[in-house]
């Protein structure tokens, strides 16, 4: 929120999908300039097996994706998105904007 962003929902879930599995967003926030942010934030003690932004799976970005899209059935005209990662390993924060895409 300090970098402009305006919270919008937190731990927003829905139900299972096509992999049969639930998706959930831990933050979606809004910036400045519209444009909706999927926050997945990981915490990890530590950068032991690549760290907390490397546990931000394929498996774990399709089911972000599938929350959003579900998400965005709200607009009837969807506004620009991203999907930011919030990496957090030990005492160090680092945030990915536009870590990955749905395309």
């Amino acid at each position: 929120m300090r970098a402009g962003l305006r919270l919008l929902e937190r731990n927003y879930r829905v139900a299972a999908g096509p992999s049969r599995h639930a998706g959930e967003v831990d933050l979606i926030m809004q910036d400045r300039d519209g444009t909706l942010v999927f926050v997945e934030v990981r915490a990890r003690a530590d950068t032991t097996h690549g760290g907390a932004a490397a546990s931000v799976t394929a498996r774990k970005q399709q089911r972000l994706i599938y929350a959003a899209q579900h998400y965005l059935l709200r607009h009837a005209t969807p506004p620009p998105c991203r999907f930011d990662v919030v990496a957090i390993d030990g005492e160090t924060l680092t945030w990915l904007q536009a870590a990955f895409d749905a395309g």
